[in-house]
């Protein structure tokens, strides 16, 4: 098992001058220019419990985000070559060496 990430620390400064720690959310929700970062603080307020965790824990999904990386890279090497039974011997192979 890998050991876990060390937690971050709190920003020491903000970009803005407001109050509240939600107060640069609210702004940029309400800010009809960027879409895309209107979309962004919405999804930060949807998923505040699951942010808040991930900053706050020191636990990290890479590990697991690397094996999918490399069963799809298997998956993409093999494509079009044989069935399922040669993937899954290449995907159990490569774990076998690797890790």
């Amino acid at each position: 098992m890998c050991a876990p990430s060390p937690p971050c620390s709190p920003p020491t400064t903000t970009a803005t001058s407001t109050s509240t720690p939600h107060a640069w959310i609210d702004k940029d929700r309400a800010d009809q220019q960027v879409p895309a970062l209107r979309s962004f603080a919405e999804g930060l307020l949807i998923d505040h419990d699951a942010v808040a965790a991930a900053l706050a824990l020191p636990y990290s999904n890479g590990p697991t985000e690397g094996v999918v990386n490399k069963i799809k890279l298997l998956k993409r090497q093999t494509y079009g070559k044989a069935g399922l039974s040669l993937l899954r011997k290449r995907i159990l192979l490569a774990q076998k060496h690797h890790g």
